[in-house]
């Protein structure tokens, strides 16, 4: 009856997870691609981006190395090798995504899809000629776009993230408009490279899905790098004359030799022609879902960034794109609700669950328990001893709410958070479970006994 029992639409990390998962179950399955596969998390998001922040990270720790004892005669960077060295990893990347592709058994058909109704699309392949194709089941996975507001100046000294990736060399000065996380990350890659970098975000602060505490200390350290950062304000104005950026903030000129828009991205729906096939579309452009990622059509399923209320995750995608496919295949699978966060500024920043502001809007009662890493051998003895990990409990149970961390390796310690968060453990669970010594872990276990005013390591309150 149908060409196919799954069609995927988009090869991101929503997308090719979703193929895999429907034809590991036993489905014909077929995945459309309009550019790249991996999305825009392999190839202008997360692997790019986290490959030149590991460049710029080695550079600084061997320019500031004198506490170990370490001192190098000459530090250097080659942008253009940093960047090179990007373009491989992502290039490798890819290939192994559409390897796995292949193996699993899923068609990969490239080019641009639109429906045709419930069960049918075409597709604009990349000779210009057009193909049909049924499926008993469709799974949007097409993304989002970095948004660029109307009112910026067409030139090529204002750019979004993707262009800004391009670059063969650095600028001497980048303004950066927007201090969200991907302006944020920029920022500090940048500017441990040696950048004069300016952000500008119109909220009261920079990335403000935080917590007040954890983005003090964040902020602190990004000035200590000479990241300029003006908040509270848009920027105005803005213009580009003579090879230089320019746009008042207040009563003040900022300029730079570059425009990096950070501002947010939109979701690729409008391309879709979603209204043939039915499909519910929010005032944002969004698509509204279940709890299985099902649409109001029901062999229509949405999942990634353009899901109305979802987190725009690479993980969170995966998750609800395999969510989506077992459930495409009869299963009684649920996209999960506790997706842990990770920012990659300076320092590393990882939440997962309720923030303090969020429970408080809930009505929650919470009691919050801290530990600093400058109480923490571990971190002592790595010389990162900024920030803290932060437990966000129920007052009268100290179940466990949410979490934050601020510090070095806070994307990677966020994930114990987040398995006790989603498996409903109390912080007496946490405290009375063994963690190695000396290991930067250890503070998630003395925050837990903090909630008691009974942890070991930090003075009685």
């Amino acid at each position: 009856m149908f060409d196919f029992d799954v069609i995927v639409i988009g090869a991101g990390p929503g997308g090719y997870p979703a193929a895999i998962r429907a034809a590991q179950l036993g489905k014909k399955t077929a995945i459309i691609e309009k550019e790249a596969y991996g999305g825009t998390c392999l190839n202008w998001g997360c692997i790019p981006t986290k490959t030149l922040i590991a460049s710029a990270e080695r550079f600084h720790h061997a320019a500031h190395s004198e506490a170990f004892g370490v001192t190098a005669k000459s530090v250097a960077f080659d942008y253009a090798v940093m960047a090179a060295r990007k373009n491989e990893i992502v290039k490798r990347l890819s290939g192994g995504v559409q390897g796995l592709l292949k193996s699993n058994g899923v068609e990969l058909i490239a080019g641009a899809a639109r429906f045709e109704g419930p069960n049918r699309l075409s597709v604009v392949q990349p000779d210009g000629t057009s193909r049909w194709l049924s499926a008993a089941t469709i799974i949007i996975a097409a993304g989002s776009d970095a948004a660029m507001p109307g009112f910026l100046p067409k030139d090529k000294r204002v750019m979004d993230s993707r262009a800004f990736l391009d670059l063969k060399a650095l600028p001497d000065r980048l303004l950066i408009l927007g201090g969200g996380v991907i302006g944020c990350e920029f920022a500090c890659m940048a500017a441990a490279l040696g950048t004069q970098v300016t952000v500008v975000e119109m909220l009261e602060d920079i990335v403000m899905v935080l917590d007040r505490d954890v983005r003090r200390v964040l902020r602190k350290r990004m000035e200590a790098l000479g990241v300029t950062l003006l908040t509270g304000a848009p920027l105005t104005d803005i213009a580009v004359k003579d090879g230089t950026v320019r746009g008042t903030y207040k009563d003040q000129t900022v300029t730079g030799d570059l425009l990096l828009v950070a501002v947010g991205r939109r979701p690729n729906t409008a391309a879709l022609d979603l209204a043939r096939a039915g499909v519910t579309v929010d005032e944002r452009g969004t698509i509204p879902v279940d709890a299985q990622g099902r649409t109001n059509v029901a062999p229509i399923f949405a999942v990634g960034d353009l899901v109305a209320g979802s987190i725009q995750l690479a993980h969170a995608a995966t998750q609800q794109g395999v969510a989506a496919a077992e459930a495409a295949a009869g299963l009684k699978s649920h996209v999960e609700k506790i997706c842990p966060s990770c920012i990659f500024t300076s320092p590393e920043i990882g939440l997962a669950g309720l923030t303090e502001a969020k429970a408080q809007q809930l009505g929650r009662t919470v009691k919050t328990a801290i530990f600093p890493f400058s109480a923490l051998g571990k971190a002592m003895a790595a010389g990162e001893t900024d920030g803290f990990v932060k437990w966000i409990c129920d007052a009268a149970t100290g179940q466990v709410l949410g979490a934050q961390a601020v510090g070095a390796h806070a994307t990677e310690l966020i994930a114990e958070a987040a398995l006790a968060i989603r498996n409903e453990l109390t912080v007496d669970e946490v405290g009375r479970t063994i963690h190695s010594h000396p290991t930067m872990s250890e503070a998630w276990m003395e925050a837990a006994h903090a909630f008691h005013n009974a942890c070991i390591h930090l003075p009685k309150r």
